[in-house]
C-alpha cells in the first residue's frame, strides 16, 4: 500500500519526564508520547491520559511499531474521538491514532470505493456523492471516522454502514494484514462482533451508481435537518443511547424528566434529549454518572433498558 503521509514526519520526540520504555521502539518515524491527555482527542473533551500514545508516519511505520510491541501491552485505536467516553484514569497500554494517517480514498470502478479507516464519515459521504454513488449519504451526519462507523455499525435516517461493505482488510496484534469477508462478522443494530485482536484498516464499499442522484443536495438537506434537531457545535459524543425497538431514546429520556438536567458539568441537551453536553468543568465521571441515572430512571418508569451507543473505556484512576 502506498504511504498516505510524507516520509518526513517527525522522529520520536523527547518527553517531559523520565520513564522506562516497555517496548524499546527502534527505527520508527512517528511520534511517541507518554501520558498524553486524551481530553485533547475526544469530542466530549474529557478523559484521562494515554499511558503511551503513538501517531504513525504511514502504514509501514504502523506495522513496524506493532511488531515491536510486547504481547502483553494493550492496544486501543482512536479516530476522531466521537462516540467515545474515556474515563478520568485514562487508558493503559498504547493508544494508536488513525485519523490523519489512514485517510486514503479512491474509486475502484463506477460503483465501488476503497477507503481507509481514518477517513472521516463526512468526507467519505461527499466523495461518494460527487462520484454519483448513492447509499451512504447518511454518513455526512456522523461525526467520526470510517473506523468508528465500522466498529459500531453507525447509521442514521434508515441507513447503516455495513450494508455497503463488501470486503475488509484488518491488521492483527503481530502487524500481519488479513483479508476478511462480511460473513466473518456478526452485524446488528449499532453492533459488530468479529475477530479478537484484529482491527480494521480499510474496506471496499459497493454502492449504486446514479448520475441523477443529486447526492450533494440530499446531504445538504440531511445536514440541515440535523442542525435543526441536534446541538451541533457543542461538546458531545453524538447520540448516547441506542433507540429501543419501536421507540426513540430521546422521547423516553424527555418523558422521564431528564431534558436539561445535569450531573456536575454534564447536562442533557435542551435541544435533543439523547445528547449529553459537557462544559469546561465536566469530568468523564460526571458523564458516566448521568448516563447511569438516566438508565435507571427510564428502566423504573417505562421498564425499558436503554443501551449505550457510546463506547465507555479506560480506568477510573491512573496508576501509570
Amino acid at each position: 500500500m502506498e504511504s498516505v503521509l510524507p516520509n518526513t514526519i517527525k522522529h520520536i520526540p523527547k518527553v517531559n519526564k523520565v520513564f522506562a520504555n516497555p517496548f524499546n521502539p527502534v527505527g520508527l518515524r512517528g511520534i511517541l508520547r507518554h501520558n498524553e491527555p486524551l481530553s485533547k482527542h475526544t469530542s466530549w473533551r474529557v478523559g484521562g491520559p494515554a499511558q503511551w500514545f503513538y501517531e504513525p508516519a504511514d502504514m509501514e511505520d504502523l506495522i513496524q511499531f506493532i511488531q515491536q510491541l510486547a504481547a502483553n501491552i494493550p492496544i486501543f485505536w482512536l479516530g476522531l474521538g466521537s462516540n467515545l467516553l474515556i474515563r478520568d484514569g485514562g487508558i493503559r497500554g498504547v493508544v494508536i491514532l488513525t485519523s490523519g494517517l489512514l485517510n486514503e480514498i479512491r474509486l475502484l470502478d463506477n460503483d465501488s470505493i476503497y477507503a481507509e479507516v481514518g477517513v472521516s464519515c463526512a468526507r467519505l459521504s461527499r466523495f461518494a456523492s460527487k462520484a454519483n454513488l448513492t447509499g451512504i449519504e447518511f454518513l455526512a451526519g456522523i461525526p467520526g471516522t470510517l473506523g468508528g462507523a465500522l466498529a459500531m455499525n453507525a447509521g442514521a435516517w434508515g441507513g447503516d454502514t455495513w450494508s455497503a461493505v463488501r470486503g475488509i482488510e484488518t491488521i492483527d496484534r503481530y502487524g500481519q494484514r488479513h483479508r476478511r469477508q462480511v460473513t466473518d462478522y456478526e452485524i446488528g443494530y449499532r453492533s459488530v462482533k468479529g475477530l479478537n485482536n484484529e482491527w480494521f484498516v480499510n474496506v471496499t464499499l459497493q454502492l449504486s451508481y446514479d448520475p441523477d442522484s443529486n447526492g450533494l443536495e440530499k446531504i445538504k438537506k440531511l445536514l440541515k435537518q440535523r442542525n435543526m434537531s441536534q446541538p451541533i457545535g457543542l461538546p458531545s459524543c453524538g447520540s448516547v443511547f441506542r433507540n429501543p425497538p419501536g421507540d426513540h431514546a430521546a422521547r423516553l429520556i424527555e418523558q422521564a424528566g431528564w431534558k436539561g438536567r445535569c450531573e456536575g458539568g454534564a447536562c442533557v441537551s435542551e435541544k435533543h434529549a439523547n445528547f449529553i453536553i459537557s462544559n469546561d468543568t465536566a469530568t468523564a465521571e460526571d458523564i458516566e454518572k448521568l448516563i447511569t441515572k438516566i438508565q435507571n430512571s427510564v428502566q423504573k418508569i417505562f421498564q425499558i433498558s436503554l443501551i449505550p451507543e457510546v463506547r465507555i473505556v479506560g480506568t477510573q484512576c491512573s496508576d501509570f
